[in-house]
């Protein structure tokens, strides 16, 4: 037989694009449409059906950026359209296919009652199967003309990311507004060719699979009438179907599709325009449900269900229906899909609380899984707080996006740093878009990793980043894969039941240890800088107020404690601890609101800190220590004069003074508290940091080295840092100003000043106090650059084998060396408050207040010495999405701290971003709580959220080793429990003598829930 694979191949390809797609609408009847430009943001649909309405006509512009017009369409359906499939098709000008940062619009009823969102992919409102002919359509459109900011592939910088910015010009044409008959048989056909079509060009060139489905589409085209598609379709059809009939092979790998839709919280869109996508793809999956009785979709983020059942109650009606149908899966558990690296431990925990809590009082569904395929990498306390909120399997996708090493697992056991294991599953199609095409199926059997071990995987099937969700043609392509030789089997099904099959399979999965770091994305831990900065301060502050008004509850007559407002507040944060907010990869609009919205939620917290201190009575002066470890530390009284003061934990002291062992001594370029001595260059740079109390000098080359790089990376600017970023560069040694600002005996301050590039400063403001070996660098930027990288190095004289980085309840250790490629792809990493290096008998620690990136890295010197450089990223400037990224003023503090063990940054990380407070209040109230026993650090302390009135306290061991201790109460304690994060009993703890005692092994998370009598 000849060869005429390209013969057919074009053949059939022309005769779908140009004849077959063309036909799937018989007739049309084009709706008269009026429109209404909304003023400003969106309003109402009360408000925009009361609105004077202008006629318009098609092929006109309309929708200027962030823009809503509301258009109204009036038709009906012609008598002779009875018994057929009648549809609204509408077409706003979309440009190209992804529904998700473009023109979007929801269909209402006249009385209000949404029906079903259109998007490129999505363009139809289904009105009668069958017509009866004759009826009455009345339709109002709420259009959104949202900018495409991808144009031009990311290509530079855009204005439209910002409503302030973006202009008036309208965006889109309007190309269609019909009434339409839809023909089912063609649009079968449609589906049946594209299957089989992509199906044939996966399959290998001697597959006689592949010829076979040639030779019957090419029979099958001879039976089709060009000047009668719709007439000749069923004879087409029917054709097809010994092809489309042959079931897959007995040891066909499985695909278990889960439909879903990942809507960004926010991202080249606002959180406003969020709300309004929620409400579009969830009328669009409810729609589809009523259609597809085997259809089913995962959906996680509370938050955005929040948002539905509060701006589009019948919508949210709707889902619940199709939640009790079983065809809607509550999945995920969280408030949002958070980054997985940023947050702190404490909010990792209140997106599972607050999310699962959503989930099941609404519900009365409890998660089991953590869904979040699209986060920047996972921090390695996961399992442990996945477990602790009651799940069993996490699912993730964006490892697949490594730059550099292939993730070698799909389907694994993940143990975090305290031992603890959870089923992960990472699925090998390698998208959570996934529309089943050839293309995707063929892919995801080639990746697996797992094979001869294992025989399924998941796909998450739908569009989405900006939503839009699976359609109608997926899952007639999910019907068609069902069972198809050559093809892997598809079966629709909750996530859920394919982790319950594939943990059964394959119970001996690999296991990876550690965390899941993204070899991509790594510059997501410095953009944005007053963004990460707003959500450090706002968890830090979200602590205090809980803890004291913890305190006031239980000792001031008359106060009631605030659980509404704290509950609304941390909402507040965990929304903005989103993947695209956080991260710093959202467009200028998004940050600019994030900024405004923390500085609201610090001035309440503050507010209601003040309120519980000041509730425990007016006296004396006092000083309030919210940190987990007691504090002998210099404070600033309010009348300006300085005190050395000793506070236990979580409670607090008079302002009185202690004696200093010691007192500072300023010289020129030296400051000296007979603990350290610092002193520094003609340029300002840290010539010797020398500890006294180790006879040693710390540094090995110049410290406190600002060094400013050239970074622009490959790809995605705010995203990405890439390696080259280290080739040019140029060290900030030009000091306009070095000065000794402060030589109060209990603190000492030289003053640095530095002017650079396109107009920017540094002030920086290095202080030593009294009896702490703490170098504090308080630093104020006006930062003016453009695709430049920031960082203040210090090249400390240690060999450490690894380094260890706060990360969520511990810390993490990562080799110095880089031996091999994984340890080479971590050329910038995160960390949360501190960064130890250590030798035996001796370590260093560098701490900060709001930074999150840095980079280690070591070489040895031609003495033999080796020096291990930590460098903090401070800021960045990249101009997508957003031009204006990090411009303008900064304030931060991050610090030194010789002779550290890790107990010592551990200590010194919650003190800095824990500062003292001095307040009025009568007397010392007990502290909620006191531990002893090394190691056993407490994380929060609140009310319990049942408004029972007991007091719930977690904690957690911080030095990576085993620990015992006593936790005694500041009341009379009637029962102790062990909790899950929800609060819900475990197991009772080992009470005695009214205390609690505990042991817990390396980094566990401990929850204890405390009635009073």
């Amino acid at each position: 037989m000849h060869d005429e694979r390209r013969r057919i191949e074009e053949r059939v390809e022309r005769l779908h694009t140009q004849r077959i797609k063309p036909a799937r609408y018989a007739a049309t009847a084009p709706f008269e449409v009026e429109a209404w430009q909304a003023p400003g943001e969106p309003v109402p649909f009360e408000e925009a059906a009361a609105a004077s309405y202008a006629p318009f006509a098609m092929d006109t512009p309309w929708g200027p950026p962030w823009g809503t017009t509301w258009f109204r369409m009036r038709g009906q359906v012609p008598e002779e359209w009875a018994g057929r499939r009648v549809e609204a098709v509408i077409d706003l000008g979309f440009v190209g296919d992804w529904p998700g940062n473009q023109a979007e619009a929801l269909v209402h009823l006249t009385d209000g009652t949404p029906l079903k969102a259109v998007n490129p992919l999505n363009q139809y409102v289904p009105i009668a199967n069958p017509a009866t002919g004759g009826e009455r359509i009345d339709y109002l459109v709420e259009a959104a003309s949202n900018p495409d900011i991808l144009a031009n592939d990311f290509a530079g910088p855009t204005p439209l990311g910002d409503v302030l910015t973006a202009g008036d010009k309208p965006l889109y044409t309007f190309k269609r507004a019909d009434l339409a008959v839809l023909d089912e048989e063609v649009f079968h056909l449609d589906l049946d060719i594209q299957v089989l079509r992509e199906l044939m060009l996966e399959l290998g060139e001697h597959d006689p699979r592949r010829h076979e489905i040639a030779h019957a589409l090419d029979r099958a085209m001879d039976l089709l009438d060009l000047d009668d598609i719709s007439g000749s379709a069923a004879a087409v059809r029917e054709a097809l179907v010994p092809a489309l009939s042959k079931p897959a092979h007995a040891s066909a790998h499985v695909i278990s599709g889960v439909g879903h839709a990942h809507i960004d919280s926010a991202w080249l869109w606002p959180i406003r325009e969020t709300k309004r996508k929620t409400s579009r793809t969830f009328s669009n999956v409810t729609a589809l449900a009523e259609e597809y009785d085997d259809f089913i979709f995962a959906c996680s983020q509370a938050q955005q269900y929040e948002w539905v059942r509060d701006n589009h109650p019948k919508v949210w009606a709707r889902i619940q229906e199709s939640v009790k149908k079983g065809q809607w899966a509550p999945v995920g558990g969280m408030w949002v899909e958070a980054d997985g690296n940023l947050p702190g431990g404490e909010a990792v925990a209140r997106q599972f609380i607050h999310g699962k809590r959503f989930f099941i009082e609404h519900f009365g569904i409890e998660t089991k899984g953590v869904w979040l395929p699209d986060s920047f990498g996972y921090n390695a306390a996961y399992p442990q707080l996945a477990k602790l909120a009651g799940n069993e399997w996490f699912l993730t996708q964006k490892i697949s996006w490594n730059q550099t090493n292939k993730f070698p697992h799909h389907t694994f056991w993940w143990e975090g740093i305290d031992g603890t294991r959870i089923f992960t599953h990472f699925p090998p199609v390698d998208t959570y878009n996934a529309r089943f095409s050839g293309e995707e199926m063929s892919r995801a059997v080639r990746n697996y990793s797992e094979k001869g071990g294992a025989t399924r995987s998941l796909a998450p099937f739908g569009w989405g980043d900006g939503g839009g969700g699976p359609t109608r043609e997926i899952m007639e392509r999910a019907r068609r894969l069902a069972d198809l030789e050559g093809s892997p089997k598809v079966v629709v099904e909750h996530p859920d039941d394919f982790f319950a099959k594939a943990r059964e399979e394959y119970p001996d999965a690999p296991v990876w240890v550690g965390e899941l770091y993204l070899e991509l994305h790594r510059a997501t831990y410095t953009t944005q800088a007053r963004t990460k900065q707003g959500n450090r301060r706002s968890e830090h502050k979200l602590r205090e107020a809980e803890l004291w008004a913890t305190t006031a509850a239980l000792h001031a007559p008359g106060y009631v404690y605030p659980y509404e407002k704290l509950d609304r507040l941390w909402k507040t944060v965990l929304l903005h601890q989103f993947h695209d907010i956080l991260p710093g990869s959202s467009i200028a609009w998004v940050h600019r609101e994030a900024e405004a919205e923390y500085a609201r939620v610090a001035e309440e917290l503050e507010a209601l800190t003040a309120e519980a201190v000041g509730a425990l009575g007016a006296g004396e002066t006092r000083v309030f220590n919210t940190s987990p470890y007691q504090r002998r530390e210099v404070v600033r009284g309010r009348d300006g004069g300085t005190r050395l003061v000793e506070v236990p934990a979580g409670a607090s002291a008079p302002v009185s003074d202690a004696s200093p062992n010691d007192v500072v001594i300023v010289e020129d370029r030296a400051l000296d508290n007979g603990l350290v001595r610092v002193e520094l260059a003609e340029d300002g740079t840290l010539s010797s940091v020398y500890d006294r109390r180790a006879g040693r000098e710390v540094l090995a080359d110049q410290g406190n080295l600002l060094r400013l790089h050239t970074d622009l990376p490959n790809y995605w600017d705010a995203w990405d840092v890439d390696k080259h970023y280290r080739n040019r560069y140029t060290d900030l040694l030009d000091a306009s100003e070095i000065a000794a600002v402060e030589r109060d005996p209990l603190v000492g301050s030289i003053r640095v000043v530095r002017s650079f590039g396109r107009g920017s400063t540094i002030t920086q403001t290095i202080t030593l106090r009294a009896d702490s070996p703490r170098i504090d660098f308080e630093t104020e930027i006006d930062w003016h650059e453009a695709e430049k990288f920031l960082k203040a190095g210090f090249p400390i004289d240690i060999r450490a084998p690894h380094s260890c980085a706060e990360i969520q309840f511990g810390h993490i250790q990562r080799p110095t060396h880089t031996n091999t490629t994984w340890e080479a792809a971590r050329f910038e990493v995160s960390g949360h408050r501190w960064v130890h290096l250590g030798e035996p008998g001796y370590g260093v620690a560098v701490i900060n207040d709001s930074t999150y990136g840095h980079d280690i890295s070591r070489t040895v010197r031609e003495d033999g010495g080796t020096t291990t450089t930590v460098r903090l990223s401070l800021v960045r400037a990249p101009r997508v999405p957003d031009p204006e990224a990090d411009q303008g003023k900064h304030r931060f503090t991050y610090a030194l701290l010789p002779g550290a063990t890790i107990e010592d940054a551990v200590a010194e990380g919650y003190a800095l971003n824990l500062p003292l407070r001095v307040a009025d209040a009568a007397g010392a109230p007990e502290p909620v709580v006191r531990v002893d026993g090394e190691g056993v650090t407490v994380e929060a302390v609140k009310l319990a959220d049942d408004r029972s009135g007991d007091v719930v306290v977690r904690l957690y061991e911080s030095r990576g080793g085993r620990a015992q201790g006593v936790l005694r109460p500041g009341f009379t304690l009637a029962s102790a429990q062990v909790t899950d994060l929800l609060e819900r009993p475990l197991s009772e703890a080992e009470v005695a003598d009214g205390a609690v005692r505990v042991e817990l092994r390396p980094f566990q998370i401990l929850t204890l829930r405390l009635a009073r009598s």
